[in-house]
């Protein structure tokens, strides 16, 4: 376990590696000049080529590519992620402030989505053929083809324009004021977990009918086992390792979303700073979003392997 471990871990070092080139390259190749959006037309006018050489010199982007890569890899390791070109404030502050945020929002969206997933896929994979099995699985089809911001725009218009029972945008910790914060989070929240819950719902389904017809479930059935017992004890463990592998994948999924909902409702995350970020050609803010996730998704696929080892006792780590 602890090899298998160190090589991943070596592994998600080089995916980090290749994220961050990806990114810091692919930034320095759009069009424009972030310098420029310092200044308006107007200014332009007035600031000389020389000012805008010194602007340039001062947060080193007067240095070749590779120079100022392997510069900005030695500030992260020293824990400084530089400043912002438009705010001129260290783009730490920023993130860790903004983080919180997205992780209340992204995680909420994943815990609702399992919890309610897999019982509803267990569900349907035991009343197979039912009108329970039919129904939820109908929802689960459309709920794989919705698009998280149109939903989005359609609960706003629902439930916050037409019926106004909800707060169209905002966000508002829930240690100020939890039943605000509970009210701004509740479409958010479901535009992100609606796609996750119907991938987690027909996983489960899906699984849940290979694990019920093994010959060992039959021989549980035959002894007269309880059904209860029969599907939590001998069947959804069993049953989980696809479902785990989807967990994994969904992390990805709601960060993605999460950048689309949180521009969507005026959420003051991570997301929406990476949209206003990247369209302002800010470096240092997109550079280090990027970094962030990547580490999660990385992290949460570490997790996913480890897991498959505890769930099913028979995987062995060569």
């Amino acid at each position: 376990m602890l090899s298998f471990i160190i090589r991943r871990i070596m592994l998600a070092v080089i995916i980090l590696i290749l994220a961050t080139l990806l990114v810091f390259f692919a930034m320095r190749f759009l069009p424009g000049d972030p310098i420029l959006m310092l200044v308006t037309a107007n200014q332009q006018q007035e600031f000389n080529e020389e000012y805008l050489l010194e602007l340039k010199h001062q947060h080193g982007l007067d240095k070749p590519i590779l120079v100022q890569y392997f510069n900005w890899v030695g500030d992260i390791f020293r824990g400084d992620f530089g400043i912002s070109i438009l705010t001129e404030r260290p783009v730490s502050d920023e993130i860790f402030r903004r983080l919180p945020i997205s992780i209340h929002v992204a995680g909420l969206a994943f815990v609702i989505g399992h919890l309610i997933g897999i019982p509803a896929g267990v569900i349907c994979a035991i009343r197979r053929g039912k009108w329970l099995d039919t129904v939820i699985t109908t929802l689960a089809n459309i709920g794989i083809t919705v698009p998280n911001f149109w939903l989005g725009v359609i609960l706003m218009y629902i439930f916050g324009l037409y019926l106004k029972w909800l707060p169209i945008m905002g966000y508002t910790s829930p240690f100020e004021d939890f039943w605000m914060s509970t009210k701004q989070l509740i479409m958010p929240v479901i535009c992100l977990l609606i796609f996750p819950l119907a991938g987690v719902t027909r996983q489960a389904r899906s699984s849940m009918l290979d694990v019920l017809h093994q010959d060992y479930i039959r021989t549980a059935w035959s002894k007269g086992l309880r059904e209860r017992v029969i599907v939590i004890k001998h069947a959804l463990k069993n049953g989980l390792i696809p479902i785990v592998t989807l967990a994994g994948m969904a992390v990805a999924t709601i960060i993605g979303g999460g950048v689309i909902i949180e521009t969507v409702f005026n959420i003051p995350g991570l997301g929406r700073l990476a949209v206003s970020s990247v369209i302002s050609q800010d470096y240092p803010y997109v550079q280090a979003i990027s970094l962030f996730v990547a580490v999660a998704v990385i992290f949460a696929n570490l997790i996913v392997d480890v897991a498959y080892g505890w769930i099913d006792p028979r995987i062995r780590y060569g």
